[in-house]
């Protein structure tokens, strides 16, 4: 297999990759639309004691998109980073001589 076939077939591999990730997107908005649903009719100030019980439950369901949001950009930059590599080999060839 010649250097070309080797990117072609990690080319797409990636792009099956990027596939799989929109999927995985689609139904994790699909979910988040569920639980935006559920927030809204039962996360009522009468449903709390406190006003800070009903912000700290607030505050888990962000923390959690948050952590989700992060893992999907460390992944999308480990993905560009293999990208990168593949398509401008020559950048990587350069800087290995100097």
């Amino acid at each position: 297999m010649t250097r070309e076939d080797a990117y072609r077939v990690t080319l797409d591999a990636l792009a099956k990759l990027h596939w799989n990730m929109a999927m995985m997107l689609e139904a994790k908005a699909s979910e988040a639309e569920k639980v935006r649903n559920w927030v809204l009719n039962h996360m009522t100030p009468d449903k709390y004691e406190e006003q800070t019980e009903q912000l700290s439950t607030s505050l888990q369901f962000h923390k959690q998109n948050v952590e989700l949001i992060d893992g999907l950009t460390k992944l999308c930059n480990g993905l560009n980073r293999n990208m990168k590599a593949i398509l401008e080999p020559e950048e990587d060839d350069d800087g290995a001589e100097g």
